[in-house]
């Protein structure tokens, strides 16, 4: 009997160990093919960007950042249903790929020699560019018609303050939590322009509740290379990402994904040639 027992429980023991190591196994979140073994992916985006990274009301997610994240998970080998779409807040991002909160990163990611100290980028996959949201028939089409003018940013970001530093030392500046804010303020007449990358700005022009009210100046007052943020030293997914990218150009689902997502208001740039920054 006591033999009996013995051999049972070591039995047991044997078959809990068993099941450990299969769930285990059935969470394994990597960068390679796994669509077959039911394995997840995390990746980060914005939640608050219409046209670029936005949880909707029901809890999916839109947007061009989304779309080109969903292609190269696609080509990871994650189907949509495997992707974990997590916020990443513009100051957290490095932490997160740090942490190893997410696999990668396209949330309006400008690679900057700054940046590159922490992470590495695949890409870039748009060039955006800073510029100036008005009202249809405002007569704004250059950065110094905004002396006098009430511009709008949010708190936090250098778009405003360049231009007031550097090109209309007389505009006021308004500065406000969310972009959202700012877009609604416009509407409103409680400032005579927003200043952020064009893409964001044509996101929300876009918009339902917006459509046919605002223009963009079109000034290109800088150069924004997105990129897609990996951790330090992951040569091998960065790869692979590039890869993807190269891809999503040549069979036009990039360029699809913009006019999708962007409206036509936005004329924009044609898709960048990975690794080449435009200064």
């Amino acid at each position: 009997m006591k033999l009996r027992k013995a051999a049972a429980a070591s039995a047991a023991v044997l078959a809990l160990a068993a099941t450990a190591t299969a769930c285990g196994s059935s969470d394994k979140d990597d960068s390679g093919s796994s669509s077959s073994g039911g394995g997840k992916i995390k990746v980060g985006i914005k939640y608050d960007q219409p046209g670029l990274g936005l949880k909707q009301p029901d809890g999916s997610f839109a947007g061009f950042d989304v779309d080109v994240a969903t292609y190269v998970a696609k080509e990871l080998g994650y189907k949509p249903s495997q992707i974990e779409f997590v916020e990443t807040k513009s100051a957290d991002r490095e932490n997160a790929l740090a942490r190893g909160d997410v696999k990668f990163i396209a949330a309006t990611y400008s690679i900057t020699d700054e940046r590159k100290q922490k992470v590495d980028f695949a890409g870039p996959y748009l060039l955006a560019h800073q510029d100036l949201l008005v009202k249809k028939d405002a007569n704004i089409s250059k950065a110094t018609d905004l002396n006098g003018k009430k511009l709008c940013s949010v708190t936090g970001s250098t778009s405003a303050q360049n231009i007031h530093d550097t090109i209309a030392p007389k505009a006021n500046l308004k500065k406000y939590s969310g972009y959202s804010e700012c877009i609604a303020a416009l509407q409103s007449g409680a400032v005579d322009a927003v200043t952020t990358d064009d893409s964001i700005l044509a996101g929300f022009a876009a918009q339902d509740k917006y459509k046919g009210q605002f223009k963009l100046a079109g000034l290109k007052l800088s150069n924004e290379n997105y990129g897609v943020g990996v951790k330090k030293g992951d040569a091998e997914l960065e790869k692979k990402i590039n890869t993807a990218l190269e891809k999503m150009v040549s069979d036009g689902a990039w360029k699809q994904a913009v006019d999708k997502n962007f409206g036509t208001n936005y004329q924009y740039e044609q898709a960048p040639k990975i690794g080449v920054i435009v200064k």
